[in-house]
């Protein structure tokens, strides 16, 4: 276990943007499905050109293509919606997440204002977008939690139409909790396409998925470049890539906690766990029960965890508290833990993160499911000017101006005079022919 100190810890905290980094394994299975070596960029720039120029026709070859699967009808029946069942335990834990989801948003101030004084009435209308495009990642499992931690706050917002796009199982079926989550949220919307024709789709629009206003939700490395792409088209929420979570912890750690906590984060895949810590006897008790902890996983679990732990995870000895926080600012982590004696100290000290977990009984890992803020969250040093998706992700501020002449008076020499010193003379002639 190398442990860093100082200026090498800082350094190898500082981050600049980087693309993310391509696996050998999925460079080898772009050649193997095109015929040629082709960059994640060029594959999805052939994604959505056809998507756009052929359609739904496009989105059937690329998901039978990509997802083994040729779907007739892209939409999910309503039948097929209703008729989903999941666990009794596993279908109330998903209304216990919607239930503090919602009530934890609806208690965010998403309202305008308009103020009536001596000059008239200056404020802020707030509308919510039209229709918004939710990606909610398949892959490897559903991420059931994903549907939630979008949509609530979509819903809070006002959006009156929301889609739901999701990849297929090789026969075709989305899975049932994916389902009973949507019908649970009132989305009857629900389309078997993924990947970056899923945003090609919602971004241009077919003959069956009509496109939408926003884009948002996490996806895999050709969802992220297609989000990319597509920004302008519509518009997206954020470009989530790998997870990343930064535990800060004194002597008064839990050890088995720490490791806990660092592993829920490692085993997804790509990930970067980082522990900065005033104590090194705890740096060396949290490396024994990373250990331990990483052999008692289960495949494929195991792996991932592993080649999270090994190939970039970060090991920091801070001299004070103060230090680890500036340290973790600097980081500007998508998960920041406070595992301490008092984390409440310490919560004023916090200036960069996408979310801060205060205490043991906080975990990260909790908060990806029932906690209540949505886990969609700025990852890869984007928290430094980026939030959580929220209900604002979901709404338009339009400015209102409505000033009275008394106003226009008294303020309108010095507009003239900012329009003339701009070179801009028919926004002086504007206000002026007000004055005469």
């Amino acid at each position: 276990m190398q442990v860093l100190q100082g200026q090498e810890a800082r350094s190898a905290l500082t981050r600049t943007f980087n693309e993310i980094p391509v696996p050998d394994a999925v460079l080898a299975r772009i050649e193997a499905t095109f015929g040629e070596a082709l960059s994640p960029a060029q594959v999805v720039e052939r994604i959505l050109s056809d998507v756009r120029t052929r359609g739904d026709d496009a989105l059937r070859d690329w998901t039978e293509r990509l997802d083994g699967h040729r779907p007739d009808d892209l939409r999910v029946p309503e039948a097929e919606l209703a008729a989903a069942q999941v666990a009794p335990d596993l279908h109330e834990a998903i209304l216990t997440a919607i239930r503090r989801v919602r009530a934890f948003y609806e208690q965010q101030p998403a309202h305008g204002f308009l103020n009536h004084g001596p000059d008239g009435a200056l404020g802020q209308l707030v509308r919510p977008l039209s229709r918004v495009g939710v990606y909610v990642p398949g892959g490897l499992a559903p991420l059931i939690s994903t549907l939630i931690h979008t949509a609530v706050p979509a819903q809070v917002a006002g959006v009156p139409d929301i889609v739901v796009t999701t990849p297929p199982a090789r026969d075709g079926r989305v899975h049932p909790a994916i389902l009973v989550a949507a019908r649970e949220l009132g989305i009857t919307q629900v389309f078997r396409v993924g990947g970056a024709q899923a945003i090609a789709a919602l971004a241009y629009g077919t003959a069956s998925i009509g496109a939408v206003d926003k884009v948002a939700g996490p996806g895999n490395l050709f969802v992220v470049i297609a989000k990319r792409m597509v920004y302008g088209q519509t518009g997206i929420e954020s470009l989530p890539g790998p997870t990343e979570t930064l535990v800060v912890a004194d002597d008064s750690a839990d050890p088995r906690f720490v490791a806990a906590d660092l592993l829920a984060q490692a085993e997804h895949n790509g990930a970067e766990p980082v522990l900065v810590s005033t104590s090194r006897e705890l740096l060396i008790r949290v490396q024994a029960e990373l250990n331990g902890q990483l052999e008692a996983l289960p495949e494929p679990n195991r792996g991932w965890a592993r080649d999270s732990v090994q190939a970039r995870m970060k090991v920091i000895l801070a001299g004070t508290l103060e230090e680890a926080v500036d340290l973790a600012n600097l980081y500007a982590p998508e998960h920041l833990c406070l595992l301490t004696r008092d984390p409440w100290s310490l919560l004023g000290l916090v200036q960069r993160a996408g979310g801060v977990f205060v205490g043991e009984a906080s975990m990260e890992a909790l908060g990806d499911y029932v906690a209540g803020p949505s886990h969609v969250m700025p990852t890869g040093g984007t928290a430094r000017f980026m939030s959580p998706v929220n209900v604002r992700d979901f709404q338009n501020i339009i400015s209102v101006v409505g000033l009275n002449e008394g106003a226009l008076r008294r303020i309108g020499p010095a507009g003239a005079t900012l329009a003339r010193a701009e070179g801009l003379e028919a926004h002086a002639r504007a206000i002026e022919s007000r004055l005469s």
